[in-house]
C-alpha cells in the first residue's frame, strides 16, 4: 500500500524555505505542465540547468542552506540543489521531501581528492516527490554543460521512475556507488549533515578559493 504524504511535505520550514518570494517567482516561471507530473518534471530541468553545481561552495551555516539561496547565488551543490527543488513543488503545491546517501563517486577533481582524502561522499541529497500516489527520487545536481564537460551521462527525469546518479560514466568508468541510505527527510536535518562533513573533512574550508570553481578545474585538468 502506497504511503500518503503528510502535511510537512507541503508546508515551508526555514531551510525549504517554499514561501520565500524568490522561491515562489521561479515555481510560478518554471512549474508549467497539465498536471503535477508535468510540472515537477519542467521543475526538475530548471533546477538542474539553471543552476551549476559547484561544491567548492559549501556553506553550512543555517543561511547558506537555504533554498532561496541557491537563486541569489546562481549555484549550488546536492544538497542545496535538492533542496531548492523540494522548495520550489512545495511552492507549486507538490509534496515533496529530501533523501540522503553516502556515495562513492569515482569521478572527482584533483583539488578535491587532496582535500577531502577520500572519495566516499557524506550525506549526498537528492529530492522525493509525491507523483501519482507514490514516491519518487530524483537527483538535480549535476547540470548539463558539467555532465557533457566531464563525460557523464546526464541524468534525466520522466517522473515515473527514480532518477539516481549512474554507476558508471560514458566510457564505461566507474562513476557513483551508493553505499548507505539515511532515509527521507520532511526538512533538512543540518545538524546530522553538518556534523557528518565537518568530521569526515576537516580541511573542506580550502575547496573555497574565490578565484576558481569545480568546473574551473574540471577544464583545467581536461587541457593537461
Amino acid at each position: 500500500m502506497n504511503e500518503h504524504p503528510n502535511l510537512g511535505t507541503l508546508a515551508p520550514t526555514p531551510l525549504i524555505d517554499s514561501d520565500h518570494p524568490d522561491v515562489l517567482a521561479f515555481a510560478e516561471r518554471h512549474a508549467k505542465g497539465a498536471n503535477d507530473r508535468e510540472r515537477a518534471i519542467a521543475l526538475y530541468y530548471a533546477v538542474r540547468d539553471g543552476f551549476k553545481y559547484d561544491p567548492y561552495r559549501i556553506d553550512l551555516s543555517s543561511d547558506g542552506m537555504r533554498a532561496s539561496r541557491v537563486i541569489k547565488l546562481g549555484v549550488g551543490w546536492c544538497v542545496t540543489k535538492a533542496t531548492l527543488l523540494a522548495a520550489a513543488s512545495r511552492a507549486a503545491r507538490i509534496p515533496a521531501r529530501l533523501g540522503y546517501s553516502d556515495v562513492r563517486n569515482h569521478l572527482s577533481t584533483e583539488r578535491m581528492r587532496q582535500t577531502m582524502k577520500t572519495d566516499l561522499f557524506v550525506w549526498h541529497g537528492y529530492a522525493e516527490i509525491w507523483l501519482e500516489g507514490a514516491w519518487v527520487k530524483t537527483t538535480p545536481a549535476f547540470n548539463i554543460e558539467l555532465c557533457e564537460r566531464f563525460g557523464l551521462l546526464p541524468l534525466d527525469w520522466d517522473g515515473h521512475a527514480d532518477s539516481l546518479y549512474h554507476p558508471f560514466d560514458r566510457e564505461g568508468n566507474r562513476h557513483m556507488e551508493y553505499v548507505r541510505q539515511h532515509g527521507s527527510f520532511d526538512d533538512v536535518p543540518l545538524a546530522e549533515i553538518s556534523a557528518a562533513i565537518t568530521s569526515t573533512y576537516p580541511d573542506l574550508h580550502a575547496l573555497s578559493v574565490p578565484e576558481t570553481s569545480f568546473e574551473a578545474d574540471v577544464l583545467r585538468e581536461q587541457s593537461r
